[in-house]
Formats: structure tokens, C-alpha cells, sequence
């Protein structure tokens, strides 16, 4: 019995040497950062993260191999805070992940084929890319929904993947098993700063629309009655849609594919609509932003371009300051549109819910003159985006310009929309034939004038202001002198202005722009009685901060010979690495949609500088071109519906005052609006009878 003791304590003291000995030769450290990391970890072991457990994603983790956002299953905000402070990375940083579904074709895809093998969509799409005409197309078997494990994902009734936020937690398998790449995840920043491109499923509304609005889908939720859904998809891509529901031209509607066999879809409208149900409702809808990632970036200039760029950055995570010249936000859509066209009250309310995201603003600073690009980089600003807009008005460069009761168009426009009580007599003409023109001629009206007259070189038809001003203009009882070119403004003698004269003109040859040059008549000048002379003719950018600004590194800024600032057209670089540019500063004056998608590209590029990435285009960018093959000469099945009619103020009621003359939809007419929409994708429409899969 002792023996055996003695034994197995000898076989036990030999053992304990052996092991003591391997673990000297054998030791393998492990970091405790990883045990730190298991700790925050749900400990489900599920595999939903792609790796074999969470002792695994703890390693992945450390090894900088994974993010603080390995954890699919968890909803604790802190446990991914301390899991970034743990490896290192600054806290906030870290960003969840969501699946989404791109393409919305479904059962109203039409099929090139009928397909007879397995019903998996990667077996499908292995037979010609899938029995779908539409070669990026959703193919419908559902191989999403079989991968995930979460039941975040469902094919809807009308044949697509419809995810379900509250249970995707963004694991990706649903991206891996579509052949088709139409399910992405990505994060919040990733979907604010997605461009178009030649792949994707796009309506050609959405393809042509400046900003990159998903039309038919926000659309499709007026029509279902989910209004403030629709501001939220209206919202990913453009922050100003009171602003652009009352004042954008709405290119957009020129490629909507009823506009083929009917009238377009009247979009904007439907834009305007949910937009104005949301600020009537006395309550705004929740914004949602990435968390803050410490980097500072500086926006000169309040106008569309300069507030966009500032809304999306701030939106991706990073800390937004506003510098602004004047003494309220807004730029050029405050100072240089009417407030009959669009009213203080509602910009404020547009301008406050952006600011409210945690933006700072100061007005009354002038750049380059107030401060500097050097002031800018000493106080922590990482990047400078200059949205200046185009505030130089050109000159006729005719004798008598200056004369007392001349004005320039914005600069008339300004003074009148900061209250300035301007001595203008009772009859004035504006030259020009642009929108500045038509918003000046207007203004003139409720300014109590009573002749105005509007002089233009060319006819109506080639009048580059928007269609619906231009008849509103003539309802107002506005007197058009076409196929003038004014040659002088004569005053009196104490020197104001008392008559214009000009050229009767005849049409040439089309120039470069394509309308019909005009040429003079020879002895046909022609004098009209005037007390005021408005040049409305075009602007270009005021680039006074290069003279006034004492610091070198200005010197380094490029204009072109319009003064806008030298910049890459894709990315909005400068000459400057950390400046960046967008909007009227960039392209001389175009529209406020545009110069709101211009905000969201430079802040792309300004994310990506951020970052230290390299600043590069979206691959295949989809900007300013249109997808071939969704471009239709005819569109089968359209039944002819009558398109709403804006409703607007009687002239008799709109002209001693600056109330809003166009007003909103009513609801019933939005509706009616939104359903003659054929929620068209890249190549399929529904047709008035397919209306159930609405």
C-alpha cells in the first residue's frame, strides 16, 4: 500500500517536472488585451461575427484585424467604447453596420428566359447572370434570407429583400450570399456618402437629379402614407428640401419616364409636400449621426454648397464650424431668392434643424479680412471647405452704368431682402433674360413700382430662367422687350437715370451654346422712359480674401479666369491639400440642387483626407451621365392621368406684398401625384394596371 503510494507520488513529482520543463520551452504569451476584449464580448459564441467564437474575435479584434463592432448580437453602446479604448482606437469611432436592399425591380422584372434548376440565386445567376432582363437585377430566390441568421431579412410581396433594421445587425452574410451585389451593409457614413454609379439600380430620375435622391423611393412611401419616412430617404442625400421643394428647376422631371407617353411625374411637388407635412407637424424628425471622430473642418460660406458640406460631415462624425460673411445664414438662397418664392420663416426652420446636429455658426466674419486660412489651421481645423458662392455681378460695360438709380442684380436682390428702403421712382427695367432677372422684375412689382419692363437680347424661347417664373412674371403683368441690346442708360441733369436706350436685334447663327446669336439692326436704337436700370446679366465669385489675406499659403489657391477656384470637378480638390471647394465658388453660378450635391462630394473627399486616405472618385461615378439602357423611347402600358397643378396665390392677392405665391399640394392631390409615379428602377416600371405591386 505505502509502495504504491510512494509510487504514484514519484510518477506525479516526475510529471509535474516534465510539464513545469514544457511550459518553460513551450510557453505561448497571449495578450491580455484579449481576455479585456472576451470580457465585453456577449459570449454567445454564435458565429454571426465570421469568426469561429468570441474568443476568436477577441484575437481578431487585437490584431486590428476586426472593429470594436465585431459583436453582431450586441446593443450595449458602452461595451463597444470600452472595447476601442482597450485596442487603442479613439472612442467614437466605431460605427454599426446595416444591411439594405438596392434594387426594388422584383416581380415587375421582365425574364429573358424561364429558369428549371436549383432554386438558389447563385445557381440562377451562374446560367447568363440569372433569367432576368435586367443583368444587375435582383434574381428573387432569396439566398439573403437563407444566410441570415437573424431574421432580419424577408422577400417582400413584390419579389425583393426587405430588411428589417431592428434585427440586422449587420453581419454581412446576407452581402456575401447575393451574387448580385444588390444587398450591401454598410454604415451610417458609408450610405451618406454613397455616389451613383454605372451599376447600380437606378430609376433615371434618381440618374439625372443632381443630388442623387432615390426618388421612386421616397415617392413610394407618400403614396403609402409614410410622409416622414420620405423626408428621412429625401434626407440621406440632400438637407435642404423645403429650400429645393420651392425653388429647384426639377431637371430631374425631364427624364421621368411617363414624361414619354404622358406629363412627367410632377416630383418635386410630391418633395415640397412630405417636406412642409413634417415642418407643419411642430415636431422635427430625429436626425441620426455617426459618433464623433475629433476632427475639426471649417466651412466658409453658408450658402447650399457650404450647409450640405457641413450636414454630411457632421453627420459622418466629424466637428463642423460655419463662417459666415453676412448677418444670417443662408447665402445666396436667403440674399439672392425673394421671400415670395421662399420665405425667411421657412429657411430658418430648415438652417436650425441642421445646426442643430451640433454645428457651430458665426456670421458678421469676413474671410480674409476677419480671418485666415492660417488663423483657421492654428485653432485645430484639419481641412477648409470654401463655398463662397458668386456674388459679383457682371457689368454691361455701356455708357451710364454708374448714374445714380443703376443697380446690379444680387446686389438689388440683398439690399431689398435685408429691409434696405431703396428710392427706385415708378418705372424700371432689368436686363437680362436668367433667373436673377425674373426675381429682380418681380421684386420690382412689390416694391409698388408701376411699369417695369424686362429687356432681353434674344426671344422667350431662349430665356434660361425657369418656365413657371417666367409665366408667373407674365401673369404679373411684366412688359418683355425682346431682341434688345441695351447701348446706353441717359440721365438727367442731376445725374440719374432717366432713359435706357437699345438696339433692336435680329437672330444669327447658333454659337456655342446652341441658341441663335443675336445681331443688330442698324439705326434701330429706341429710348424708353425709366427712373431705375437693373443689370441682370451674370455673376461670378468675389475673390477679394486673396488680396486681403496676409498669409502665403492663400497665394497657393488658383482661380480660373471666371475667378472661381481651380478645382477637380470629381472631387472638389484645390491647390491647396486641405482646402476644398463646391458650389457657385467652384462652377459659377448653376443651381441650389447642384451646389447641394457638390457639398456632399467634397465632403467625401474632405472624410477621405480625414482619414488619410487617398482622395480618389467613386469608381465608375455615375456624375452628370445617364445608364444607356434605361433610357426608353417608349414606355408600354402608360394610361394617360392628368398631373396635379400647383396651386398658387392670384396674382390680385400676391402683388402688394412678398407672401408666397406658390403653395403646397393638398394631400389628397399629393397622393394622387405620388401614384401616378411608375416606381421605375433601372429598367422596370410598373404600368397604371400593375398598380399591386406598389
Amino acid at each position: 500500500m505505502i509502495e504504491s503510494f510512494l509510487f504514484m507520488l514519484g510518477i506525479g513529482a516526475a510529471c509535474s517536472i516534465v510539464l513545469s520543463f514544457a511550459s518553460k520551452v513551450f510557453y505561448v504569451y497571449e495578450d491580455p488585451k484579449i481576455a479585456l476584449v472576451e470580457d465585453n464580448l456577449e459570449g454567445a459564441n454564435c458565429g454571426g461575427c465570421g469568426y469561429t467564437g468570441c474568443s476568436a474575435a477577441a484575437q481578431a479584434v487585437v490584431a486590428g484585424q476586426a472593429s470594436p463592432t465585431v459583436c453582431v448580437i450586441s446593443s450595449s453602446r458602452e461595451k463597444v467604447e470600452n472595447i476601442a479604448e482597450i485596442v487603442g482606437m479613439p472612442i467614437g469611432t466605431a460605427e454599426a453596420s446595416l444591411s439594405y436592399n438596392m434594387c426594388n425591380g422584383g416581380y415587375r422584372a421582365t425574364d429573358k428566359y424561364n429558369y428549371l434548376g436549383v432554386m438558389s440565386c447563385k445557381a440562377m445567376e451562374i446560367v447568363f447572370g440569372g433569367k432576368r432582363d435586367c443583368h444587375i437585377g435582383c434574381l428573387g430566390l432569396g439566398d439573403c434570407v437563407k444566410a441570415c441568421a437573424f431574421g432580419a431579412l424577408i422577400i417582400g410581396k413584390e419579389g425583393f429583400p426587405v430588411v428589417d433594421d431592428d434585427k440586422c445587425v449587420g453581419c454581412g452574410a446576407c452581402e456575401k450570399a447575393c451574387p448580385k451585389n444588390i444587398i450591401e451593409v454598410r454604415t451610417l457614413s458609408e450610405k451618406l456618402l454613397k455616389m451613383n454609379q454605372q451599376n447600380d439600380p437606378l430609376a433615371p430620375c434618381s440618374q439625372t437629379c443632381p443630388a442623387e435622391i432615390d426618388i421612386p423611393r421616397y415617392i413610394a412611401l407618400a403614396k403609402a402614407g409614410k410622409y416622414k419616412e420620405a423626408v428621412q430617404v429625401i434626407r440621406m442625400r440632400n438637407p435642404l428640401p423645403l429650400t429645393c421643394g420651392r425653388v429647384c428647376p426639377h431637371p430631374c422631371e425631364d427624364e421621368c419616364r411617363r414624361g414619354i407617353e404622358d406629363e412627367p411625374v410632377s416630383i418635386n411637388q410630391i418633395k415640397r409636400f412630405v417636406s412642409d407635412f413634417e415642418m407643419e407637424s411642430g415636431s422635427r424628425i430625429p436626425i441620426k449621426c455617426a459618433p464623433d471622430t475629433g476632427k475639426k473642418v471649417a466651412i466658409i460660406g453658408s450658402g447650399p454648397s457650404g450647409m450640405s458640406c457641413a450636414y454630411f460631415l457632421r453627420r459622418i462624425g466629424h466637428k463642423v464650424s460655419i463662417f459666415e460673411a453676412m448677418p444670417k445664414l443662408g447665402g445666396m438662397v436667403r440674399y439672392g431668392i425673394p421671400e415670395y418664392r421662399l420665405p425667411d420663416k421657412v429657411l430658418d426652420w430648415e438652417l436650425d434643424g441642421i445646426l442643430n446636429l451640433g454645428i457651430n455658426a458665426f456670421t458678421h466674419v469676413r474671410f480674409g479680412k476677419d480671418f485666415g486660412l492660417g488663423s483657421l489651421v492654428a485653432s485645430g481645423y484639419s481641412a477648409v471647405f470654401i463655398g463662397i458662392g458668386a456674388w459679383e455681378d457682371y457689368d454691361l460695360g455701356i455708357e451710364g452704368e454708374d448714374l445714380e438709380g443703376c443697380f446690379t442684380g444680387i446686389n438689388f436682390l440683398s439690399r431689398i431682402s435685408q429691409g434696405e428702403k431703396l428710392e427706385l421712382g415708378k418705372t424700371a427695367c432689368v436686363i437680362g433674360g436668367g433667373n436673377t432677372a425674373i426675381d429682380c422684375v418681380r421684386t420690382l412689382l412689390r416694391a409698388g413700382l408701376e411699369k417695369v419692363y424686362l429687356v432681353y437680347r434674344r426671344t422667350r424661347k431662349e430665356m434660361p430662367a425657369n418656365e413657371v417664373e417666367i409665366v408667373a412674371s407674365e401673369e404679373e403683368g411684366i412688359d418683355f422687350i425682346f431682341l434688345a441690346a441695351p447701348t446706353k442708360v441717359v440721365g438727367n441733369d442731376a445725374g440719374h437715370v432717366s432713359k435706357l436706350e437699345y438696339l433692336k436685334m435680329e437672330l444669327g447663327e447658333p454659337d456655342d451654346s446652341g441658341r441663335r446669336r443675336p445681331e443688330p439692326i442698324k439705326g434701330s436704337e429706341t429710348l424708353i422712359d425709366v427712373d431705375t436700370v437693373i443689370t441682370a446679366i451674370g455673376q461670378s465669385p468675389e475673390a477679394s480674401f486673396k488680396d486681403q489675406n496676409p498669409h502665403r499659403r492663400l497665394t497657393e489657391l488658383e482661380l480660373t479666369r471666371w475667378n472661381t477656384i481651380e478645382n477637380d470637378p470629381e472631387v472638389l480638390t484645390t491647390t491647396i491639400p486641405y482646402v476644398f471647394t463646391a458650389g457657385d465658388a467652384a462652377t459659377g453660378p448653376s443651381l441650389v440642387v447642384e451646389a447641394i450635391g457638390g457639398g456632399r462630394r467634397a465632403a467625401r473627399s474632405i472624410d477621405m483626407f480625414l482619414k488619410g486616405e487617398k482622395i480618389t472618385p467613386a469608381s465608375d461615378s455615375l456624375r452628370q451621365k445617364r445608364i444607356r439602357e434605361s433610357i426608353f423611347e417608349e414606355v408600354k402600358g402608360i394610361e394617360k392621368i392628368k398631373r396635379a397643378k400647383m396651386p398658387e396665390l392670384p396674382v390680385e392677392k400676391r402683388l402688394d406684398s412678398y407672401v408666397e405665391v406658390d403653395l403646397v399640394l393638398p394631400e389628397k392631390d399629393a397622393i394622387a401625384e405620388a401614384n401616378r409615379c411608375l416606381d421605375c428602377c433601372r429598367l422596370c416600371y410598373n404600368p397604371d394596371k400593375q398598380q399591386p405591386f406598389v
